[in-house]
């Protein structure tokens, strides 16, 4: 008899402890699900929407000795907000603004904003009133490669062999995350030189992404940059082939040290590729290297990118896994 009550005890004993188990996993899966869906997702993805008030305090009343920069979409200067941060603030053309009103600009700027990686500006945030466009980026010193190519007396020597075979690759990085990773997927538009910063560190970050819905009849400083398909009506524009080719006349700049030149540069860099004509097509003011071999595989690489009508023009997941296995290579 006394038995029977032990057993009885002990079952009743083991189902307390399952339902009590039971009930603290229901729990806690309950509220684990908001924090992530709104919380943590909201922090991570959502751009700061900033008053023109607020703007106009970060840049001191968009003061001139404040620009740091100026470019087809707007002029940029360099913001200090309240906490300190440095940012860059891009005021886009009043001209721009009136042209097309901005449409869907903060939707397309809370989109973008989203975007993560180390070879891309992030998007901080945005201000929108009448007549008044501007997006708020990372400020983190940076210069263009175009500047350190094409205008600074200096800039050639401080790019080495190895460090624009990592240009290259981290450009090529970053593009490929917009690709085929941010979600939905972002098309540059405007691959080019100026749109490839280095930071301190030499490190590449792709900016300027998504934007071309701001000026969408400004296609002046895209001559060269873009293959001969963007062009025509039917079946061209931006697409993300044309990215690759704006990425292998990048490539070609690396190489070669000389600007785009509204198309020359692909022209006569590919004849010497080619040909092998290299000591004729790299940068004269660089010594070439003893080793060829990564140089000519870059070659190559920009060749495929530039030299190949969109349907045969390899997608930016094999140049970026072609250029990743270079940079390890030269930088063991």
């Amino acid at each position: 008899m006394n038995h029977g009550y032990i057993a009885y005890d002990l079952v009743m004993v083991t189902l307390s402890l399952t339902l009590i188990v039971l009930g603290v996993v229901l729990f806690l899966a309950c509220k684990k699900k908001p924090v992530e869906c709104e919380e943590t997702l909201a922090v991570k993805h959502c751009a700061r929407v900033y008053s023109l008030m607020d703007i106009d305090a970060v840049t001191d009343g968009f003061n001139h000795r404040r620009i740091v920069g100026k470019g087809r979409l707007g002029t940029v200067y360099a913001g200090v907000q309240e906490n300190g941060e440095l940012v860059a603030v891009k005021r886009i053309h009043p001209v721009l603004v009136l042209s097309n009103a901005g449409l869907g600009f903060s939707s397309a700027l809370k989109w973008l904003s989203s975007v993560q990686h180390p070879n891309i500006v992030p998007i901080i945030g945005f201000s929108e009133a009448p007549g008044e466009r501007v997006i708020v980026m990372e400020f983190v010193r940076m210069m263009s490669l175009e500047f350190y190519l094409h205008q600074n007396v200096n800039g050639a020597s401080l790019l080495d062999w190895n460090k624009r075979i990592r240009i290259a690759a981290g450009a090529a990085r970053g593009l490929q995350y917009l690709h085929e990773v941010a979600t939905p997927n972002i098309i540059h538009g405007r691959v080019k030189s100026s749109n490839v910063l280095i930071d301190i560190n030499f490190c590449p970050r792709i900016c300027d992404y998504g934007l071309d819905f701001l000026a969408p009849g400004e296609k002046r400083e895209l001559v060269g940059y873009v293959d001969d398909e963007y062009w025509n009506e039917r079946g061209g524009g931006a697409s993300k082939e044309s990215d690759v080719y704006g990425l292998g006349i990048v490539m070609l700049e690396l190489l070669s040290g000389r600007g785009c030149k509204e198309g020359v540069i692909a022209e006569r860099g590919l004849g010497l590729i080619k040909a092998l004509s290299f000591g004729e097509f790299l940068d004269p003011r660089l010594v070439i290297p003893s080793d060829m071999k990564p140089l000519i595989r870059l070659a190559k690489v920009a060749s495929a990118c530039v030299g190949n009508s969109r349907k045969c023009r390899p997608s930016i997941e094999q140049v970026r896994t072609i250029l990743n296995n270079l940079e390890m290579e030269v930088c063991i």
